[in-house]
């Protein structure tokens, strides 16, 4: 009786002392930056596998997209009735197919959903997308519902988001995540900065702005500024001349 009473003992002083040092969340978006948006348990970063029903959805949603009516009609009564797993795929695969006004369908839909959580993979597809086809609109709408929501993006996804858009010639809408970047919280990394630099090139007074702050936050590092072609610009009024 004796023993167990020490067993007993222990066992309190030892979960005393694990609550003690257990990690408190301070931030509501450390939730929404730690645990949804792993990797490991985001469901948008799992394999999609779309089944019978998704792929009748998927494509008379594409057949209907031309008849407002039915198409709304086929919304509230069949895509509200899709399994998450086949909801998701279906939204990817509108993705994949860069059928903006589809995704942002779909997009609205996943938000309602009872099982939705914010996640940094959800959005960053849907911006990656709208990147693609040049979707300013669309893009500023997604941005402005996940700042609502709380979402954080890793500096790393933040590169991602700048990289496309400026693939895109949108340096705007590049400079605009680049300000949110700078107002992120989380530790400044060297390689989305690298990133703007190279896709600000054609862009000198955006450029000039990232290149300061570079060198404010990394005094160490070097910044390669490519040398003015002025030879080859006056081949090019030379030959644009003579034609």
């Amino acid at each position: 009786m004796w023993r167990q009473g020490q067993n007993l003992l222990r066992r309190v002083s030892s979960r005393r002392l694990q609550l003690q040092h257990r990690p408190q969340i301070t931030d509501v978006r450390q939730l929404i930056t730690g645990a949804s948006s792993s990797p490991s348990l985001s469901i948008w970063r799992r394999k999609k596998e779309m089944g019978k029903e998704g792929l009748m959805v998927a494509k008379e949603l594409k057949r209907l997209q031309c008849h407002p009516v039915r198409f709304e009609r086929f919304m509230k009564t069949s895509v509200s009735r899709l399994l998450k797993s086949d909801l998701v795929a279906v939204l990817v695969e509108f993705q994949r197919q860069n059928l903006v006004s589809l995704s942002m369908k779909l997009y609205e839909v996943v938000r309602k959903e009872t099982w939705y959580r914010p996640d940094m993979f959800f959005y960053r597809d849907m911006l990656m997308m709208l990147a693609r086809n040049k979707s300013v609109e669309e893009a500023r709408t997604v941005w402005d519902d996940l700042k609502k929501e709380g979402v954080l993006f890793d500096q790393h996804t933040f590169g991602d988001l700048m990289r496309a858009f400026l693939d895109s010639g949108l340096p705007d809408e590049a400079m605009r995540i680049y300000d949110e970047m700078r107002s992120s919280p989380d530790r400044p990394l060297s390689l989305p900065f690298r990133v703007m630099l190279k896709g600000l090139i054609p862009y000198p007074e955006f450029r000039e702005k990232v290149k300061d702050d570079f060198l404010e936050l990394f005094p160490d590092m070097f910044v390669y500024d490519p040398p003015e072609d002025e030879d080859g610009d006056e081949q090019w009024r030379l030959e644009s001349e003579e034609e």
